[in-house]
């Protein structure tokens, strides 16, 4: 919040506080008036109704004994009976009046309420004792005798409601003179805390915007002063804030502005030292690219050859598994023919055995004929003995078919079985032929992706070839952009010197304890000498970098240093920039 609206909001609290104050005190001094009112009169007015019913009771006990002690006269009994009649009304009607006053919650309540339950009671008494009056003549001592202690339990209620109507009275006296001091403390109470709180708000503003000022003047002092490393916190929304976040941003502009320049001399200073070593080692590490490049080419050549030689051996493999591949093929037709010829001899063998079966069969037959031809020339008798003769013969003979038969059929049925058994082997001969050309496939394959892969190895040998020579060109180049590089990393030394001592004199925050660096024109910092690898890699980045693109444009010779005494770091090292082939050529290093 602004200091324009804070102050009059400031006043303007202080005055809502203070009417605040006056309002609350009001509001406790008419509670206090309001709970008098109506507590405390309220308990008055019930202790005059019972002062009204005590007056009416007496009155009319006095007019019941006005009754006995004139009730001879009829005039006059009538009179006195009538207004101690009036006089009893007058007492319930008090009593009903005080019900409606008195809290049903209240511990005078049931008094009330008794003594109406008394009072209704005693007049019943009074009426009876009138009756017995009247009945023994108006005798005075039978009405007094009938109406003996009818009125002394109403007397007792009676009495003990006025007390407690007088206790309550002074119990609510008690509490609203209670109630008025304590608003009274209260409003006291809250107008000193009004006063105190406004007396604070007033001196904590004051502290706050002095404080705040002050801090303004602190950091302008040191920011004029040359001190940046100041931290500024802002917490608030007004002029104040306002002015010191605008002086923060400026510390910090101007602390991120000076640290930037120092980091970059600093950055300068040691780029420059090491681009002065570096030129050494980079001279050093170009004659060993040389010589390895030598021996490179001379192995290159000899690997050349190598590959030749093995494409060569390659593509007479190629032919050799192509040859035997055909040779398995025709050998696989051969076998397939064997297991057809082989099936026609099973065949074959079969039917023989089937003509075997055929002429034992005959045979058998003959033997039965020779047999009946033998019968009947026994019959014949002398006439046929030649015949019998012949007929055994002819039995004879067929006996020697039959077994001559069973031979064959037996060697038939060996000669079958072996057959079977053969044209199994062949079989399996087949499918092992098969088997064997589909391996002798797979090598041709082989052997043809070793005769590509020796056809692209020669290639690639030549093109690696290629980027050799290449890459001995661009280590000739590097050897005249290492004289370039020692002049402009001299004048550029001398430049981020003077920069760093310039940049030095302010004081940043994380450098306040540290002392800003001191170089000399002519010594520059310690450094750790390179590593063997680094010149390593700037070699194998230099031959990536010629292999995309070979640089044929000779380095122009290196320019003459520029003054120490230039401030412009621009001008450090101009010579670098003559030819755009030399640019190129120092980023792969």
């Amino acid at each position: 919040m602004k200091l324009s609206l804070k102050l009059p909001l400031a006043f303007a609290l202080t005055l809502t506080l203070l009417l605040a104050g006056a309002l609350f005190g009001i509001w406790k001094l008419n509670s206090a008036v309001a709970h008098f009112e109506v507590d405390v009169l309220h308990e008055v007015a019930a202790q005059n109704k019972g002062a009204e019913i005590a007056s009416h009771f007496a009155v009319a006990i006095q007019e019941w004994k006005n009754t006995l002690l004139r009730g001879s006269d009829p005039k006059d009994l009538d009179k006195y009976w009538s207004s101690h009649q009036k006089e009893m009304g007058a007492v319930n009607a008090r009593i009903l009046e005080l019900e409606k006053l008195v809290d049903a919650q209240s511990e005078v309540h049931p008094l009330v309420t008794k003594l109406r339950g008394d009072m209704e009671s005693a007049q019943a008494g009074y009426v009876a004792a009138f009756e017995a009056f009247k009945a023994a003549g108006n005798d005075p001592v039978a009405g007094d005798k009938a109406a003996k202690g009818r009125d002394r339990a109403a007397t007792a209620t009676l009495n003990e409601l006025r007390t407690a109507l007088t206790v309550a009275e002074a119990r609510s006296s008690e509490i609203a003179v209670s109630s008025a001091r304590t608003a009274n403390r209260v409003a006291i109470t809250v107008m000193l805390l009004i006063s105190i709180v406004t007396m604070g708000g007033s001196v904590w503003l004051s502290r706050h915007i002095a404080n705040d000022l002050s801090q303004a003047v602190h950091l302008a002092q040191s920011v004029a002063q040359g001190d940046l490393s100041s931290r500024v916190e802002t917490r608030g929304h007004d002029e104040i804030a306002a002015l010191m976040r605008a002086l923060g941003a400026m510390q910090d502009n101007l602390a991120s502005l000076v640290a930037r320049v120092r980091q970059g001399a600093e950055s300068l200073a040691n780029a420059s030292t090491e681009i002065a070593q570096g030129n050494h080692d980079l001279s050093a590490r170009t004659e060993q690219q040389a010589a390895a490049l030598q021996q490179t080419t001379s192995s290159m050549a000899a690997l050349g050859s190598t590959v030749n030689h093995s494409a060569d051996s390659a593509r007479q493999a190629n032919q050799l598994a192509t040859n035997a591949s055909s040779v398995a093929v025709r050998g696989g037709e051969v076998v397939g023919q064997v297991v057809e010829t082989m099936k026609g001899i099973n065949d074959s063998s079969r039917k023989i055995a089937d003509i075997i079966g055929v002429i034992d069969g005959i045979a058998f037959q003959t033997n039965i004929l020779a047999l009946n031809a033998a019968v009947e020339a026994a019959r014949a008798g002398e006439q046929g003995r030649g015949f019998a003769v012949v007929a055994s013969e002819v039995r004879a003979l067929a006996g020697r078919s039959a077994e001559a038969a069973k031979e064959i059929k037996t060697l038939i049925g060996a000669s079958v079985e072996r057959v079977e058994h053969g044209t199994a082997l062949v079989d399996q001969a087949g499918t092992t032929m098969g088997e064997v050309v589909n391996a002798i496939r797979r090598v041709t394959d082989i052997v043809g992706e070793i005769s590509s892969a020796s056809s692209e190895q020669s290639v690639g040998v030549s093109q690696v070839g290629q980027a050799i020579g290449q890459i001995d060109q661009a280590t000739q180049q590097n050897a005249a952009l290492v004289e370039e590089m020692a002049a402009a990393a001299s004048g550029l030394k001398n430049q981020s010197l003077e920069l760093v001592n310039a940049a030095s004199v302010f004081k940043l925050q994380g450098h306040a304890t540290q002392a800003a660096p001191s170089y000399s024109m002519g010594t520059p910092p310690s450094r750790p000498p390179m590593l063997a690898t680094k010149p390593a890699q700037r070699q194998l980045a230099s031959g990536t970098r010629a292999l995309k693109a070979p640089a044929t444009t000779p380095a122009k010779p290196a320019a003459k240093a520029p003054s120490p005494k230039l401030v412009a770091p621009a001008k450090a090292a101009p010579a670098p920039a003559q030819t755009a082939s030399g640019d190129e050529e120092w980023e792969t290093f």
